[in-house]
Formats: structure tokens, sequence, C-alpha cells
């Protein structure tokens, strides 16, 4: 019953990937049909990472007051009104406010699945668990490129009409209400958070909820455990997050600080160039819009290749391990990607052409580098950040953490176009590179391994 529970919540992971790699295919389309130049494409494409940023930054908090399960209904609800706002936008500004709905929804939801699957789990499978979210989310990235492509395919081009005299490119967006609507209705059968309504002092309401997740026998045990975890006389609130000090507020305590860490370096490797503007970057170096939709439906099997094979893993090896060898590999593999595009050529009208051999090596070595993110940052990152934090501060936690990552993915989404023609493709990559080797210096000193214990063992 846990797993039917936790597969619920990773609907929103899947919601999260569909609604994040769906602009990949609509980039051409909003061009065209917005008239906007390559610094307002760039802010059409980003723009819902601020609402990313304000969605998992306001999800967190809200969460201690209304509850996990209460988050992640509201979040489904703005991933419909998003779809089809999407869609039907006539202009930049409409387009940009819809697209900032769906960013809430986003943000809500990469915070709150894992949250809610960390808190529901038992330690022995919590990260194999909190894992199917991450492949949830691939699996919406990947749905959201073969959607992107039949519907490309199907009209001939995203700026095609097709079905009622709509463009596919907004087609593209519509797909998603399907499986919003789904997650709202599921969600509705699924209980809330035990460890939530003991922060919220609903005690009896814990008990019963525990009790169908691990019988009665263990429900006594852990709902003690639970309440001796936190603070009991109050609610979480953001101030838990800064150390005591003689009776006053210190300074932030270094667990929250090893959360921001964590969720930054995840985007500043680049991942999200690869999901947001792969078809565009492909065809910058010489493939055809229909080769470049394709090569994004192989590099999202891959994702999900290297998640599930994450999943037989984390609970055996732990969540270090897979963070360092993924950044050595990650390291290695962009630093790849950066020496090949460094040999490319431009013609007279600014389009970029790679060699045979390096176009080859770019190929290979990006889907090596999404092979490792996958396998390591993707999910063990939103494994740990759901469970690193101890109970009083895990929704706090997870609100800075998660205003953090999304601060830092609107700035890489915003600033690859302008690396693009600035400093080019091998320059962009060699600054991802440059951040994968710090990651390796992050993980080694500052990370702590949280593989077999019951979220009420961690201390921060």
């Amino acid at each position: 019953m846990i797993t039917l529970i936790c597969c619920v919540a990773t609907i929103g992971g899947f919601l999260f990937g569909f609604d994040s790699g769906v602009i990949n295919g609509t980039v051409t389309g909003l061009q065209q049909a917005f008239h906007s130049d390559t610094a307002g494409t760039g802010f059409n494409v980003a723009s819902m990472l601020l609402g990313c940023a304000a969605g998992a930054f306001f999800a967190g908090r809200l969460a201690d007051l209304w509850g996990r399960k209460t988050l992640l209904l509201i979040a489904a609800v703005l991933f419909v009104v998003s779809a089809w706002g999407s869609g039907i936008a006539t202009g930049s500004p409409e387009f940009v406010f819809y697209r900032i709905l769906g960013g809430l929804a986003v943000g809500a939801a990469s915070v709150m699945s894992p949250a809610y699957i960390s808190e529901i789990a038992p330690a022995a499978l919590r990260g194999r668990l909190t894992t199917i979210n991450q492949i949830a989310i691939i699996f919406g990235l990947f749905a959201a490129f073969v959607s992107n492509y039949w519907l490309a395919q199907a009209a001939g081009s995203a700026v095609n009409d097709w079905w009622l005299g709509y463009t596919a490119w907004r087609w593209m967006f519509w797909i998603e209400i399907a499986p919003a609507m789904l997650f709202f209705c599921t969600l509705l059968l699924i209980p809330e958070s035990p460890r939530y309504l003991v922060l919220s002092r609903q005690t009896e309401k814990a008990r019963a909820v525990l009790s169908k997740l691990y019988g009665k026998a263990a429900a006594a045990g852990k709902l003690e455990s639970i309440r001796q975890s936190t603070v009991s006389n109050r609610r979480p609130r953001l101030s838990d997050l800064l150390e005591s000090n003689g009776g006053g507020v210190g300074k932030v305590r270094k667990i929250v600080w090893v959360g921001i860490g964590l969720a930054t370096f995840q985007q500043l490797v680049g991942i999200n160039v690869v999901f947001y503007y792969g078809a565009v970057l492909w065809q910058a170096v010489g493939f055809s819009e229909a080769d470049a939709l394709l090569i994004n439906i192989i590099s999202g099997g891959v994702s999900i290749a290297a998640c599930l094979i994450t999943m037989t893993l984390i609970d055996r090896i732990g969540r270090k391990p897979l963070l360092l060898a993924g950044s050595i590999g990650m390291a290695v593999t962009l630093g790849l990607v950066a020496f090949a595009f460094a040999g490319a050529t431009v013609d007279a009208n600014g389009k970029l052409h790679l060699s045979q051999s390096m176009g080859l090596l770019a190929l290979i070595a990006a889907n090596v580098y999404v092979f490792f993110f996958n396998g390591s940052w993707g999910p063990a990152m939103w494994t740990l950040l759901g469970e690193m934090f101890p109970n009083q501060i895990r929704g706090s936690g997870l609100a800075v953490s998660g205003l953090s990552q999304w601060v830092a993915n609107f700035g890489i989404t915003m600033t690859f176009p302008i690396m693009l023609t600035g400093i080019g493709l091998a320059g962009a990559y060699g600054i991802y590179t440059l951040f994968a080797l710090l990651s390796i210096v992050f993980v080694v000193y500052l990370v702590q391994e949280t593989k077999g214990l019951e979220l009420e063992e961690i201390r921060g």
C-alpha cells in the first residue's frame, strides 16, 4: 500500500518533468507566434522558473501549515490551468503569466512529492521509493519529447496547423491536461503525511495513518519517536533554520547550507540546458528539426535507464557514493562536449557546423553526461533533500533549498541563449564543466550519508 501511495505522489514528478520538457519543442513556434528576439525567447522559456522558485519556497512553508497533501492538490489544479492557458496564449505577456502558474505547480511538486514520499516510506525502502519520483520526472520529460515529436511529425512541423485548426505547438501544452486531472483525482484517495499530522498536533489522525501504513503494533512506537523528534509545543517556523545561541538567534545551520549547495550544484552543471534547449542545441550544429527531437527522445530513454539502475543501488551503496561518481562522470563528459564544440565552424548565416567525428563525439558525450546525471544527482539530490533535515525543519529546509534550486535553474536557462551567441557552445559547456569539478569537492567534504536512517534519527 505504501508503494501505491508513493506512486500517486510521483505523478507530481511526472508533471514536473512534462511541464519542464514540453517547452523544448515549442521554442520555434513561440518565436514565430510572438515575434520574439533571442532575449525574449529566453525569457519565455525561463519564465516558468520564476514561478518554480516561488512555488518551491512557499510550498515548503505552507506545507507546514496546511499539509503535504493539500499543497499537492493545489499544484494539480495549477498544472491544469497552466497547460490550458499556455496553449491559448496570443502574446508573450499572457503566455508568461500561465507559464508562471505552471511554475508554481512545478516548484511545489518538486519539493513536496519527494518530501511526502520520504515521510511515508520506511527507511529500508525510502531511497528506492524516492528514486521512483525521479524516474517519473524523467518519464515526464520523455513523454513530453515523444509527444512533441509525434505532434510535429503529424503536422509536418511544430509551427503548422494540426487538429481543429490550432498549431501543433499549442497542442503540445494541452496534452498535459490529462495527467494533471489524473493527479488531482488520485490525490483525493491517499492519506496525509503522519509526520505533518504530528507537527500540527493531530495525534489521533497520525496514529490512524501509521496503523494503516505499518500496522497497529508498530504505530505506537513510530508515533512516539516522531513526537520526540519535534518541538511539540509549537509549529515549525523559518527561524528554526538558525542555530540557537545562548537563548538568542545564531547563524544559519550548516545543514541548511549543505541543502542549498546540493540544490544549486544540481543546476549549475547545466542539465536543464539539454532538456529545455535540446532541440535548438542540436539544430545549431546541423541536425534537422526531426532529428533534433528524436535525439531528445533518445536522451529521455537514457535518463530512464540510469534512474532504474540507481533505484537498485541507492539503498545499497548510499547517496554520497552515487553523487561522487556522478560528479566525476559529468566533469569528464562535459569536458568532452566542450572540446567537440570548440571545433565547430560558423557559416555565412551564423549557423554552427561540426565535423562528422566531432558531431558523433558531442552526441555520445552529451548522452553519457545525461546518464551520469540521472544516475546520481538527479535522484540522489531530491532523496537527500527529502530526508536530510530533521522533522522540525524539513518544510523550512526544503523551502530554502527548493528556492535556491529554481533560482539557479532560472539563471542557467536564461543565460544559455546569451552564451550561445556570445562565448559559444564550447564556452558554455566549459563553464558547466567547472561547476561539475567543484561539485566533487563539495560532495567529498560536506555531504553526509543518510542511508538506512529513520527520519527521527536525523538531527541535522
